[in-house]
């Protein structure tokens, strides 16, 4: 379908359906694909790279690109080159190069990458509201064999300020999104810290294990993703626990584990009322991976599907890591150890369905474990999960 063949009908259909689909899209990746799809429809073209400006390494980078041996290459672009690309970056202006291998300006390096012959191409600076440029879309090689005229130039200027509000918007979420994500795991460390020298490592493999589980359970991948970056919270409420606890290097106390158990609690209230997904998500999880399938656990004694799935996901994987690793109160079991004793708390201690899942996802998890020590069994010495009478601090 050539853009110039068109009648204006057409032409604002297609524009007007190009506006509603980049419009109705919020994730970056996903926008930047929808747009260099539409512009490739509508211009008819052979390939379309979308180039996003790197500031730090002062590049321009092929954010999304579709097109012959492109789609699977990063391109980096110098600012400071000759190129097409970095002269529309640089001026704000459009470069129309109607015949690619005799003119200066063209970067070959693409092509010598890429295994393609461009022809022509326009690249078109993608600009914000207030004028400042963004990124480049680079378009080459119409299908019909002819150069890019004005027509096309405008339909293109016109794509480019279309899209370049959704893309400042999506830009802004993800880097919202991945503030908070920075700021959700930067608190978990600090309750983590407290009790455990491998934190990282801790708030990790839960947060892996517990994006398996989902995955083996059937979540999509949405729904694995919020469970993934919730969990590290789960033991946000340590904060509030006092260190000749949390820190004994001992059995505790029946009135010591009492206390021990209010973490739950405390995480349940600082994290109440939270409007993000991810934080609505953590305060189940906190409040409750601690609640038993038989309904033997704490605070509140749930039993079955009472207990969120959240938090009957997480306390498989907090479970089988805090028993894998070194505390100050236990040495590590193997994984083979910990694994059997998820399978023995099955309908117990844990939702069977998830250990069934657990199962599936074993031969992934235990990579996890491989360069860790082999030590000698632990099982006659102290249990991270009070599913033995043993009082521990997990």
């Amino acid at each position: 379908m050539q853009i110039s063949k068109l009648t204006a009908e057409e032409k604002l259909n297609l524009l007007v359906d190009f506006g509603m689909k980049v419009s109705n899209e919020i994730k970056l990746d996903a926008l930047l694909d929808v747009v260099a799809t539409q512009i490739t429809k509508i211009l008819n073209v052979g390939r379309c790279i979308i180039f996003l400006k790197d500031s730090e390494t002062k590049e321009l980078w092929s954010k999304i690109a579709q097109g012959k041996g492109v789609e699977q290459t990063e391109i980096r672009v110098p600012l400071n080159g000759k190129s097409e690309i970095a002269l529309a970056a640089n001026t704000g202006e459009i470069v129309n190069i109607t015949n690619a291998y005799e003119d200066p300006r063209f970067y070959m390096g693409v092509d010598m990458v890429t295994d393609y012959r461009t022809k022509n191409l326009v690249a078109a600076p993608l600009k914000n509201n207030t004028g400042k440029v963004m990124g480049v879309f680079q378009v080459s090689n119409k299908n019909d064999g002819t150069p890019f005229d004005k027509k096309d130039e405008g339909i293109l200027m016109l794509l480019s300020a279309m899209a370049a509000g959704a893309i400042e918007i999506a830009r802004l979420y993800e880097d919202i999104h991945v503030s908070q994500l920075e700021t959700i795991y930067r608190l978990a460390v600090t309750a983590e810290y407290r009790d455990q020298q491998d934190t990282r490592s801790h708030l990790k493999n839960i947060s892996i294990i517990s994006y398996l589980l989902a995955l083996a359970l059937g979540l999509d991948q949405k729904d694995a993703e919020l469970i993934k970056n919730a969990s590290p919270l789960h033991d946000i409420g340590k904060v509030a626990l006092a260190d000749n606890i949390l820190l004994k290097p001992a059995k505790l106390t029946d009135t010591e584990y009492e206390t021990m158990k209010s973490h739950t609690m405390y995480g349940g209230r600082i994290l109440e009322g939270a409007h993000s997904k991810v934080l609505q998500a953590a305060h189940k999880i906190s409040l409750c991976h601690h609640e038993k399938w038989d309904g033997t656990g704490y605070p509140n004694r749930l039993k079955g599907e009472q207990i969120p799935l959240e938090a009957r996901i997480v306390s498989v994987a907090d479970v089988f890591d805090a028993l894998c690793m070194d505390r100050v109160y236990k040495a590590a079991w193997t994984p083979d150890e910990a694994f059997r004793h998820i399978l023995e708390q099955s309908g117990k201690a844990f939702d069977p369905n998830v250990v069934e899942a657990f199962k599936i996802i074993f031969p992934s998890v235990r990579k996890i474990y491989r360069t860790k020590r082999p030590v000698t069994s632990t099982m006659a010495h102290h249990t991270l999960y009070n599913a033995v009478p043993l009082k521990e601090k997990n």
